[in-house]
């Protein structure tokens, strides 16, 4: 995913369908090194900092 693009879904107040490792989650950050901090939807007290080209918009 691109760099901007994560930071528009981040941003929306609408929920936007996002997943990593086919698992939907939510972008709640967006890192200036190219990594989003994330959480899962089923498990939001796991988060993660993954890298953006990890991350599918769907």
């Amino acid at each position: 995913m691109h760099k901007q693009r994560a930071i528009e879904i981040s941003e929306s107040p609408m929920m936007k369908n996002v997943s990593y490792q086919g698992t939907p989650v939510f972008i709640q950050h967006v890192n200036d090194d190219g990594t989003a901090r994330i959480y899962s939807l089923d498990k939001s007290e796991q988060e993660l900092t993954v890298s953006l080209e990890s991350l599918i918009e769907y």
